[in-house]
């Protein structure tokens, strides 16, 4: 029985863990790591392991007791991997290449338990650089070279089987024990359509393949297995669209298993943005089409059986047991996520992520957390925790100095938690702390924590009695500027002349309010011309746009003379600060 589920979080302040529901405190075994350098973190398929890398080693530590198992000196790690019942760790580190070549071994095996060495090899792509394992772990591949290599029983010396007889771009092992099966991704000649094969281990001759499914356009290529290893999904992407009606390229979905393949008829034009199988195996979604989205439910017939209607959507989470899934809308969408009951296709509840970068699943499927982080967005990082009712139940926002990177939920072995009975009624909650990011008004940093001077319509010029303000004109701003100016500077004669009085001698009215001058260096004081003296529109706009930046540098100076020490950003700007009095010079020639 699973006593608690944890929670990894890694950021700027590096990785901690916390408790997951219900009571979300701090795991005060583990040694927090404050390495601002952890590149990657992994929780073990079988939940008993936890490993990460902080730029010094990578280290594994047990679940039970969170002590440390090994520690291996590895520094520039980026990448881990464990095998499907955690008994290997693999890691990776960009390849270096020297001018005799590459450099030594970059990809690594490791017994997850003592980190002993089991073997290295080169591999120089991040792209596919994991080993795939079956689920007993007796069978491995790797793609190397347009090569397919397979290894059995962890003897990693000796290739068993080996495919090189046409080219492979691409493979995805099921996930399933003996029969094998493998789908091989073979791009085609020019002019010759490419296919995705599959294949049972080891017969790979064409003839042998169980299914085909050709095709012509592909830059790459993804497949996605069912968990019962009876269906996968082959997703063809190009990067351009050669007809031209789509900006995203375009994308194909294929369907294969033992027996045939076929074409995922699609019900509206447009990029897919997500493909999710069922946890149960004998249904998949799609999510596609361009803006309002579609959301389709298919049967293992390929049949569509369920429209989920269209929405602001690129996205589908199925929790671990399949009896709810998420549609939302993240990243630049409105951050809308929808809960749904799957067997009754019934909408259970909906409520606003707005920022969500990241969205997963508890393994109890009960609950789901959602977090904004860097670098995709800075501002608002942090992560919150939901029940699948719509209830808030936690809440961590991070410091506006500090970044959060990425959240892990412990995993678990498939069917160690019974499937969730769904209640329509929302559960009891927390109220959010913070208002949503979406709704904040933008400010920069250095703006940050002082008053706003910005006034709506401070550029707007008074109008007349009875004229409509939305009225359009042809006019620009600086024109009609211009225009009262004149107006005003008329008026003021005309009253002097009724009054008997020359221009030359009598004493001026109280003049009009004028922007101040920046502080102007090197004499250049006498020489600025005003507002009223410059008639070109555009001329005037230049002459505004440099005496209010000189301001901001002038101020910018004075604080770094108070000792307030500046952003790289601010000392820029007043290192151009010869250079915009220089055509301030020449604007007033």
């Amino acid at each position: 029985m699973v006593t608690h589920i944890s929670v990894s979080v890694r950021g700027s302040t590096g990785i901690s863990i916390n408790l997951g529901p219900p009571n979300y405190d701090p795991v005060t075994a583990f040694q927090k790591d404050d390495s601002k350098a952890c590149k990657c973190m992994l929780f073990s398929p079988d939940s008993k392991k936890f490993a990460w890398a902080n730029g010094i080693c990578v280290k594994i530590v047990s679940t039970a007791t969170w002590k440390v198992l090994a520690e291996i000196p590895r520094p520039r790690v980026s990448c881990l991997q464990f095998s499907p019942k955690g008994t290997y760790l693999m890691t990776w580190e960009p390849c270096v290449t020297t001018t005799a070549g590459p450099g030594g071994p970059n990809l690594g095996i490791y017994n997850a338990e003592n980190g002993e060495l089991v073997k290295d090899f080169i591999h120089k792509k991040q792209t596919g650089w994991e080993p795939q394992w079956t689920q007993d772990e007796k069978l491995c591949g790797r793609c190397v070279n347009d090569e397919l290599l397979f290894y059995e029983d962890a003897k990693f010396d000796t290739v068993a089987h080996r495919v090189r007889e046409q080219k492979v771009a691409n493979f995805a092992l099921a996930p399933g024990t003996a029969p094998y099966h493998v789908l091989c991704y073979m791009p085609g000649k020019s002019g010759q359509p490419s296919f995705g094969r599959l294949f049972q281990y080891p017969k790979f001759e064409p003839q042998s393949s169980l299914a085909n499914k050709s095709f012509f356009q592909a830059d790459r290529v993804e497949m996605y297995w069912n968990v019962k290893a009876t269906g996968a999904l082959l997703l063809t992407s190009t990067d351009v669209d050669k007809t031209g009606s789509s900006y995203y390229g375009k994308q194909t979905l294929h369907f294969l298993n033992t027996k045939e393949s076929a074409l995922v008829v699609l019900g509206k034009e447009g990029p897919i943005y997500s493909v999710q199988w069922s946890p149960k195996g004998s249904e998949f979604c799609v999510c596609y089409g361009f803006m309002p989205a579609k959301v389709t439910l298919y049967n293992l017939k390929v049949e569509p059986v369920y429209e989920f209607g269209t929405g602001a959507r690129n996205a589908i989470h199925y929790n671990p047991s399949g009896n709810m899934l998420i549609l939302g809308g993240f990243g630049n969408l409105n951050g809308n996520v929808e809960v749904w009951d799957a067997p009754n296709r019934k909408l259970v509840a909906k409520l606003e992520a707005p920022d969500t970068t990241l969205l997963d699943w508890s393994p109890d499927g009960k609950h789901f957390m959602t977090a904004t982080t860097a670098p995709r967005l800075r501002m608002g990082n942090g992560f919150k925790i939901w029940h699948y009712s719509g209830a808030l139940m936690y809440e961590r926002p991070w410091n506006k100095q500090e970044e959060l990177w990425e959240v892990q939920w412990q995993s678990f072995p498939p069917g160690l938690f019974k499937e969730p009975s769904i209640s329509y009624k929302q559960v009891e909650g927390i109220q959010p702390s913070q208002p949503t990011a979406s709704k904040q008004v933008y400010r920069p940093p250095s703006a940050r924590g002082t008053e706003s001077k910005f006034k709506l319509h401070e550029e707007e010029l008074p109008h007349k009695p009875g004229e409509n303000p939305l009225a359009p004109t042809n006019a620009s701003k600086a024109a009609l500027k211009m225009k009262k100016k004149r107006e005003n500077k008329k008026a003021k004669k005309a009253e002097l002349a009724a009054q008997g009085e020359s221009n030359d001698t009598a004493a001026p009215a109280t003049p009009a309010v004028k922007e101040p001058k920046p502080p102007a260096t090197n004499g250049l004081a006498s020489l600025l011309p005003t507002d009223a003296e410059i008639d070109d529109p555009e001329k005037l706009k230049k002459l505004k746009k440099i005496k209010s930046k000189l301001g901001e540098i002038q101020r910018l100076k004075e604080q770094q003379a108070s000792g307030k020490q500046l952003e790289i950003n601010q000392l820029d700007k007043i290192k151009k600060e010869n250079e915009l009095l220089k055509e301030l010079k020449d604007l007033a020639l």
